[in-house]
Formats: structure tokens, C-alpha cells, sequence
């Protein structure tokens, strides 16, 4: 072989030319070198992207390498972000005013006419996730959903890059038994016999929730879904008062009316209380009304109640009355032998909204509408559309799930949550729900030693911990309406500087007549106690300088 030829092989694979080079005594190493020469004249710098667009890359048939550097250089990022993510030394998030942001943005976030390089599409990557508030950082508690799962992360970028509908089995058909498996263990952990029933994923637990009073409703006036609203009596709906505000909003959107969706007062502990619901489905009838459905919770957004199920249902049996759980935060504490029966009874609901995205850790977003009867959402939902759900396909179709659906497309969340359970078995997940009740303990006897916290309520049922912080010039005040409405202050004025300066997040919020408080929420899995110390010593750094 001439070292001419070498040498163009050379240029077109180095890998090859150079075992070339090796094992033929006739090539000299000079042609090595000047191999390396013209392959550092002519080959592009593949570390940047200057003069690379999206154009170029695949489906381009010559677009393969640039593609492969490209992605390369995205995960790097990707990586970095998860490092800084789990790095105590960086701030949880750069706040900046929305003004102040645009201002700062603005070479990057305006869509222009001429396509950027690629170069200036991983700065505008690295430039988002700048200003990003981490919500994986182990001093972030600022919602029901924290952390930043690596399985789970896995899960969603093999999502995305399979790109693919959930409504046929025949365009996801890996997916859609996924689906089928992890929706029937999910109902054997509510207890439903052999996990029979039905369910879906749903973009969130507020539409979840939306499945459950549709269904519902199309249980009790199946002609509502053909004759519309003018064929229905006055449907009337019940829900606690501490309850997530997406019941209501559910009313208002299936024409219900939120005037028709009355909140059942709670006790001292934000658990509903069984003979005030009995009183006002009584009241509701005298009215004129049909009570068609009640909803409890397991786990209130604040206070973090489970109300008591099995005396909901047996109100609801006694009355006929579809019982649907909203489960979205605390119904993942079903995988915990030692915390389950803060949900006992929930097997007698006919629904449940469970959200693996809060408590199990999954990215967001992963809900599930769960049905103990099967058939049910079909019943709602199917409009048998023929060009998607024909009935002569040649597998089973009881896979295409699409017209249980409100949706027509619908995003893949199973997967995420799929391997992540693979990863982490039920004693993984045990071990994680388990732990972070723990934490929640921790925090709560901090608080019981330390100066100026006061509990809004003691020895919560769950997770969730709710205090005041009063500051040391406040403390002599007598409890009243001039203390409250300074106390009221507190938090809001804390909760901004904790945020200008990106040190933790905490959330914040009154609860009737109670003044602003501190909700201290521990999802996340990362958080250590030092964590849940660094959170309290900042808190009353902040509240003696307010």
C-alpha cells in the first residue's frame, strides 16, 4: 500500500489508518506525523461549534459525528448541573427580579429570524440552567416535589429520545405494557384485590383528580356525556376544606359549579370530620341537589392530614355516593410497612390520585388516576376514533389505552417511574419513605429546643412540619391581633432574603385566621440533618435582621 493511500485513510479514519501505520514495516512513522498534520489542518475543532447549526446535524447524512460531539456536549452540561445540584457550596438558586432578569437574558432569549450556531445554543443551555432555582439541592424544601433522582433522570432522557405517544400500543408498545404493570402494582398496594381495576397517567395530580369527579359523574348521569349539561340535575360534590384547590377547579370545569362543590369543615388536626359531611349531604338533598361524590385526602398540602376513610366510607356506601381519595402527596407511604395505615380504609375508595413525582422522588411530572372497577374510564372517555383505535388490528387492542383518555397525545411517564422501582425494589422505596418521616422528626425536635420557633401544629400525622418564627423583639408581645399582624410579616420578609441571597428555600402561607408560617417540607432524599440545621440557623439569622 503507498503512503499516499495511507495517508487519505488517514484523514477519513484515524483509528484504522493508525493500526495501519502499526503493523506495516513499509509505512515509516513520519507518515504518522504527517498524518496527525493534515488532520489538524483540515479537520473542523469539534470542541466548538462556531460555524456547526442545527441544520447539520442528523437526519443530514453526513451529520453523525457532528451530532454525537454535539450531544456530548449537551450531557457535560446536563453533568455539571447535577454536580451543582448536590454541591452545598452553591447557592440554590440566582434570584433576580423578572425586569431585572429579562434585561439580563435578553442576548438570548429573543427568537430571531437567522438561526444561531450551535455554539450559541449550548451558552443559551448553560445560561437556563444558570438562573434555574435547583430543586435537586439538598437545602431546597420548598415543595412537595424536591430532588433530583439519577434513575429517574435516566428515565426521562431515554423518554425524550424515544419520542413517542402513549394513546396505541402499536407506536409504544414496550411503554404501554409498562404502563399496565406499574398501574397494577400501584392498585395492589391500595389493596384492591389481585390489583384489578384501571388507571392512567395524567399530567399532574390536579387532572388526576379531574378524571375521578368525570368519571364519577358520568357514573351516576351517564347521558351528561351525550346530551350535555342541560340533562343533569344539580350535581353536588363534597371535599374538605383544607383540600387541594384542584377538587373545586374541577367543579368549575365540568360545569358543576364550585358553588355546588361544598368544603366540610376539618378538626384541630385539618382531619375532616365524618358527621358534618353526613349533615351536608342530608342538606344537600333536602335542597334539591345530588350528591354524587365526596373526596377525601391522604396527606392536606399544608397541614399534611390523612382524613379518616373507612367513616367517609361508610357515609359514602350508606348514601350511594362515589369515594375518591386524593392521594397525591401522601399515598406513596402505602409502600411503608411502618406508615401505611395512616391510609387505612383507602381501599374502599372506588379512585385514587397517587403522585410518585412528590414522595417517591420521581422528576415531574408522574400521576396516576387509579379506579378500583375496570372499564370505567372508557366508559367516560371513548369517542372510538377510527383512525387510531380500530377494532381489526392485529394484536390485542385492550393495549390501546388512548381513548381512556382525555388527552389524545399523551407524554410517556411511566418509564421514569418504571425503572426507578426496578432500580430501587419496594424496600428501596420503604427505605426512602421511611427516612424522610424520619427527618421530619428530627426537624420537629429542633424545634422543640431552640428559641423564638413556635409550632402551628404539634406532632403533625405526616411530613409536613408548619411554625412560626418570632423574632427576639416580638417574643414579649401578648398573643392578639397586633402580634398577629406583625408576626404575619415575618415570613414573607424572611422568605425574600433567603431567596436574594440563594442560600435555602422554605415555603410560606396563613391558614384561616392563622398568620403567615413557615411549611417545611423534607421530600427530598439528598437532605441530611446538618441541612435541616442550616435551614433553622438561617431562618433565625434572617429573622433577627428583618
Amino acid at each position: 500500500m503507498s503512503q499516499d493511500i495511507a495517508l487519505k485513510m488517514y484523514q477519513r479514519d484515524r483509528h484504522r489508518a493508525q493500526a495501519l501505520f502499526k503493523h506495516s514495516p513499509t509505512l515509516s512513522k513520519s507518515a504518522s506525523l504527517e498524518g496527525d498534520h493534515l488532520l489538524h489542518r483540515f479537520e473542523p475543532d469539534w470542541s466548538k461549534f462556531e460555524h456547526v447549526y442545527a441544520h447539520e446535524l442528523l437526519p443530514q447524512k453526513d451529520g453523525c459525528k457532528k451530532t454525537s460531539r454535539f450531544l456530548q456536549e449537551v450531557v457535560d452540561v446536563l453533568i455539571d448541573y447535577v454536580h451543582k445540584s448536590n454541591d452545598r457550596s452553591t447557592k440554590v438558586l440566582d434570584f433576580h427580579h423578572p425586569h431585572t432578569l429579562r434585561e439580563m437574558m435578553d442576548h438570548c432569549l429573543d427568537i430571531q429570524e437567522e438561526p444561531q450556531n450551535l455554539e450559541q445554543i449550548l451558552s443559551d443551555c448553560k445560561e437556563t440552567l444558570k438562573y434555574c432555582v435547583k430543586t435537586g439541592h439538598p437545602r431546597f424544601f420548598n415543595q412537595l416535589s424536591t430532588g433530583l433522582d439519577i434513575i429517574a433522570l435516566v428515565g426521562e432522557w431515554l423518554t425524550a429520545t424515544a419520542n413517542t405517544n402513549m394513546f396505541t400500543y402499536e407506536i409504544a408498545p414496550v411503554f404501554t405494557l409498562m404502563e399496565d404493570i406499574v398501574l397494577t402494582k400501584m392498585r395492589e398496594c391500595i389493596g384492591w384485590e389481585n390489583g384489578e381495576g384501571d388507571g392512567i397517567f395524567a399530567p399532574g395530580g390536579a387532572i388526576s383528580n379531574l378524571y375521578a369527579v368525570a368519571v364519577a359523574r358520568h357514573t351516576v348521569m351517564p347521558d351528561g356525556k351525550t346530551k350535555g349539561l342541560s340533562s343533569l340535575p344539580r350535581l353536588v360534590m363534597f371535599t374538605s376544606e383544607h383540600s387541594h384547590f384542584s377538587i373545586k377547579r374541577a367543579g368549575a370545569l365540568l360545569g358543576i359549579g364550585t358553588d355546588n362543590v361544598v368544603l366540610i369543615k376539618t378538626d384541630e388536626r385539618g382531619k375532616m370530620i365524618p358527621s358534618v359531611l353526613d349533615a351536608e349531604i342530608e342538606r344537600a338533598k333536602r335542597e334539591g341537589g345530588v350528591p354524587f361524590f365526596v373526596s377525601a385526602t391522604a396527606g392536606t398540602t399544608v397541614l399534611g392530614a390523612f382524613d379518616p376513610f373507612n367513616d367517609i366510607a361508610d357515609i359514602c356506601e350508606k348514601h350511594k355516593i362515589w369515594f375518591h381519595v386524593d392521594g397525591a402527596w401522601g399515598g406513596s407511604a402505602l409502600i411503608s410497612q411502618k406508615y401505611k395505615g395512616l391510609l387505612e380504609g383507602v381501599q374502599r375508595a372506588d379512585s385514587m390520585t397517587w403522585n410518585p413525582h412528590k414522595l417517591m422522588g420521581i422528576l415531574l411530572q408522574c400521576s396516576a388516576i387509579l379506579l378500583r372497577r375496570k372499564g370505567l374510564l372508557e366508559a367516560s372517555n371513548a369517542l372510538k376514533a377510527p383512525y387510531l383505535f380500530q377494532e381489526d388490528k392485529q394484536y390485542d387492542v385492550v393495549y390501546d389505552t388512548g381513548d381512556k383518555a382525555i388527552q389524545c397525545g399523551r407524554h410517556n411517564d411511566v418509564f421514569k417511574l418504571w425503572i426507578t422501582w426496578r432500580a430501587n425494589g419496594d424496600t428501596g422505596f420503604e427505605n426512602r419513605i421511611n427516612g424522610l418521616l424520619d427527618m421530619s422528626h428530627y426537624l420537629q425536635q429542633k424545634l422543640k429546643e431552640r428559641k423564638g420557633f413556635e409550632f402551628v401544629l404539634e406532632n403533625p400525622q405526616f411530613i409536613n412540619v408548619c411554625f412560626w418564627y418570632v423574632p427576639s423583639s416580638m417574643r414579649r408581645l401578648t398573643p392578639g391581633p397586633e402580634r398577629d399582624a406583625r408576626l404575619h410579616k415575618v415570613a414573607p420578609k424572611i422568605k425574600a432574603m433567603m431567596m436574594e441571597k440563594g442560600s435555602t428555600m422554605v415555603g410560606y402561607q396563613p391558614l384561616g385566621e392563622k398568620p403567615n408560617f413557615f411549611r417545611m417540607i423534607v421530600s427530598n432524599a439528598a437532605t441530611t440533618q446538618p441541612d435541616i440545621d442550616f435551614m433553622l440557623n438561617e431562618i433565625e439569622r434572617l429573622g433577627e435582621e428583618e
